[in-house]
């Protein structure tokens, strides 16, 4: 079910530790203003690295951005273009919907209403 109030999005993207500059210099670049970056360990499994002969790096690193509705698309494919899967990055970008958020509007139009 869409919410026609829906302003903001929420990206995530998952990324190789120390790739995290390469997702907010894309991100920045396709339009958002910033992230909060948070350290996280992969679970992947051991097998299929074995039978791909591919090195899984367990050490994660987390993008959060919110961005507005409308820049989410222009967002997400800069990332994955320049983060995603087949770079350095390994990376693996979703996105989910913001249903309420406080402290995002900008400061000009909280003073306006008051």
């Amino acid at each position: 079910m869409e919410n026609n109030d829906q302003k903001y999005e929420l990206i995530l993207a998952i990324v190789n530790k120390g790739s995290t500059d390469l997702v907010m210099n894309a991100a920045r670049e396709a339009g958002s203003k910033g992230g909060t970056i948070t350290v996280a360990r992969g679970t992947g499994n051991p097998e299929l690295a074995k039978f791909y002969g591919i090195v899984i790096q367990p050490e994660k690193e987390v993008v959060f951005i919110v961005v507005e509705k409308e820049k989410k698309d222009a967002v997400m494919k800069k990332i994955y273009e320049d983060a995603g899967i087949g770079t350095q990055g390994q990376g693996i970008i979703i996105s989910l919907p913001v249903i309420e958020a406080l402290g995002l509007t900008p400061v000009e139009e909280e003073k306006e209403e008051n």
